[in-house]
């Protein structure tokens, strides 16, 4: 013989005025509860970073080569190259994540 799981529902002098009226005997067990802290952890999208980080990266290198080439400032085509460098580490994270086989 197993012995029930405790009744960890509100008593009802633990709930307040409105809550009282709609259930004067406690939360009906059949209540979806939260853990506690509110809503379930989100879960990123994996493949979603994954074609962003490639675009980022793709879209950044031609945008710095081209910046090389053309007559602007020399600080243009190094933070386009720098944001490249950003998005392939992301990519390498990323892919090696879902290498590991994490959801998304």
């Amino acid at each position: 013989m197993s012995t029930p799981p405790p009744d960890d529902r509100p008593t009802p002098d633990d709930l307040t005025e409105y809550e009282r009226a709609d259930f004067p005997h406690g939360v009906p067990a059949s209540a979806r509860s939260l853990p506690e802290g509110g809503a379930a952890a989100a879960r990123s999208a994996l493949t979603l970073r994954l074609v962003l980080a490639a675009f980022g990266l793709v879209l950044c290198t031609v945008l710095g080569v081209l910046a090389l080439g053309a007559d602007v400032p020399l600080v243009f085509p190094v933070a386009l190259f720098v944001l490249a460098a950003v998005a392939l580490v992301d990519l390498v994270v990323v892919a090696r994540r879902k290498l590991r086989g994490e959801p998304g």
